[in-house]
């Protein structure tokens, strides 16, 4: 029986066990006036009830539902940052030509509205690499060696729920196939060289801000986690992971 099938006879069913226990109730009591009563007094309800289920119930859990899955995808762009996405970060900012490490030395007093405040800035921030500072080979022997498990984030239903980092993987999708598609990276032409750095930027600003999204969800959520990643952190050249008692 397929679905349509399936309401159709649901429906009749229920209605028509709803009218033989009316008609019960009239066979027992005999009172049509009370019946007719009851009906519309229910009858009433029936608008307050849909508002109640479809609208405020069907909202509390699909809210729910939106938070679990944010939770869900939030763990597989943490593994994206701890496989690939900090090497990458690392490998660009050598190559950053702007003041970028200075606006992105987070600390344990930032709020939620200084990480808005830096968020907005970034959108608007003069992304700028010398291409010649980056170790291309580098940057595709990373890319290749993790292509598989990115190829597999991208399956990932949960993706679709988060447009900004979709873009981040297929900016990142894109420069790899470029970089591969070149054997010899020590000699290429000035227009070939722009065009990569122009890929390159490209990946640069969806990491930069989906890093700081996802520093933000650990500072949120997981304070143990967030710590670690202060301490870590890729644009504080000065930060360490081991922390020395006195």
């Amino acid at each position: 029986m397929d679905d349509k099938k399936y309401i159709l006879f649901l429906s009749f069913a229920l209605i028509l066990s709803s009218l033989l226990i009316y008609f019960l109730h009239f066979l027992i009591f005999r009172d049509i006036k009370h019946l007719l009563s009851y009906f519309l007094l229910h009858l009433a309800f029936v608008p307050i009830d849909v508002l109640i289920v479809t609208i405020v119930i069907e909202r509390i859990l699909e809210h729910r539902d939106k938070i679990n899955k944010l939770k869900k995808l939030n763990m597989l762009i943490g593994a994206f940052f701890n496989t690939v996405g900090e090497d990458l970060l690392k490998i660009i900012l050598k190559a950053d030509k702007g003041n970028i490490k200075s606006i992105l030395k987070i600390s344990n007093e930032w709020d939620n509205k200084k990480y808005e405040k830096i968020k907005k800035l970034l959108k608007n921030y003069n992304y700028d690499i010398d291409i010649e500072k980056i170790n291309l080979y580098e940057l595709k022997n990373l890319l290749d060696k993790n292509k598989e498990f990115l190829l597999r984030l991208m399956e990932n239903p949960l993706l679709l729920e988060h447009d900004e980092f979709s873009e981040l993987l297929l900016a990142v999708f894109h420069l790899a196939d470029e970089l591969h598609k070149r054997e010899d990276l020590n000699n290429l032409p000035k227009s070939d060289l722009n065009h990569l750095k122009n890929d390159i930027i490209r990946v640069y600003k969806f990491l930069v801000i989906q890093w700081l999204n996802y520093v933000k969800h650990l500072k949120d959520n997981y304070p143990y986690l967030y710590s670690i990643y202060l301490r870590s952190n890729p644009f504080n050249e000065g930060s360490v992971i081991v922390t020395e008692n006195n």
